[in-house]
């Protein structure tokens, strides 16, 4: 069984930066593959990073390419969102997640072990 627990979202203006961390559980954190989803009230959730077990593979959504970097500290077992640039339509709920390794990872679905999730609100 594996724990995941989000923090540093917050309230922020446009153009602002936030880091997220996701902390987890368990020894074996250094063998996982860590995904980052976010939610927007009403709509469904939606894949935003990837980044694999040694964090020397990484994968993103487009609309985040060049303003989110997604990076990993086994020895602290904890997944880090740094989100710079951001814009209104980050405003989301963002959860991290560990990829099953098998199916496509940037499919939900192919996760287990969510967060409780950790509020981001960008103001214009």
């Amino acid at each position: 069984q594996v724990q995941l627990v989000e923090s540093g979202g917050g309230l922020v203006q446009a153009g602002g930066s936030l880091r997220l961390s996701c902390a987890a559980s368990g020894r074996t954190f250094g063998s996982y593959d860590m995904g980052w989803f976010r939610q927007a009230s009403g709509k469904e959730r939606v894949f935003v990073a990837f980044i694999n077990w040694s964090g020397g593979i990484t994968d993103y959504v487009d609309s985040v390419k060049g303003r989110f970097t997604i990076s990993r500290d086994n020895a602290k077992n904890t997944v880090y969102l740094q989100m710079n640039s951001l814009k209104p339509e980050d405003t989301a709920v963002y959860y991290c997640a560990v990829w099953r390794g098998i199916g496509s990872s940037d499919n939900q679905l192919e996760y287990d072990y969510w967060g409780q999730g950790t509020q981001v609100t960008v103001s214009s």
